[in-house]
């Protein structure tokens, strides 16, 4: 697989956003996970991770109680994300941009120039099937959000390393 991530913009911190269509679910699943698993690597003090939707109808509502709900069972705190939406100053304020999906990726890339390398879907980082969509579980049922977080469990491993090597190399 070995896509890599970009270097830092500055050295010795690295700025993440997971970015859906409203905010409420897939992106705060992602940003939650990821947050947690850089934590547990000791980079909490390098890294940060956001979550933001392209579309603003949901700014400032707290995530989909179902994702909530499960994150909680899996030992997750999603209780402090309220949604917001991604703006064009996220291009250059953050190092990795991450779509759950193609349209995602594409809202992003309408926002402005785009650096090489720096607005990419979240699945490329995927071990099982890089380059694939994150689906949307809001119209589904409780294994639809099961889905996702297995997904985001595994594609946040290979992001913890990806941007813990940058961060060495930085």
């Amino acid at each position: 697989m070995a896509v890599g991530v970009p270097p830092p913009r500055t050295p010795g911190r690295y700025r993440i956003a997971v970015v859906c269509l409203g905010n409420i679910c897939r992106s705060p699943i992602a940003g939650v996970v990821l947050s947690a698993r850089i934590e547990e690597a000791g980079l909490a003090d390098a890294v940060e991770v956001v979550s933001a939707g392209t579309g603003d109808w949901h700014t400032g509502e707290p995530m989909d109680r179902r994702a909530a709900a499960l994150l909680s069972s899996e030992g997750y705190d999603g209780t402090q994300h309220r949604a917001q939406q991604v703006d064009a100053s996220w291009l250059v304020d953050h190092d990795l941009l991450l779509a759950m999906d193609r349209e995602n990726l594409q809202d992003l890339r309408a926002l402005g120039p785009v650096e090489e390398g720096r607005v990419r879907l979240f699945r490329d980082y995927d071990p099982e099937e890089p380059g694939s969509e994150v689906p949307d579980p809001y119209f589904g049922g409780e294994s639809g959000f099961r889905e996702v977080l297995a997904m985001v469990h595994r594609t946040s491993r290979v992001l913890v390393s990806e941007v813990s090597a940058a961060l060495a190399r930085a």
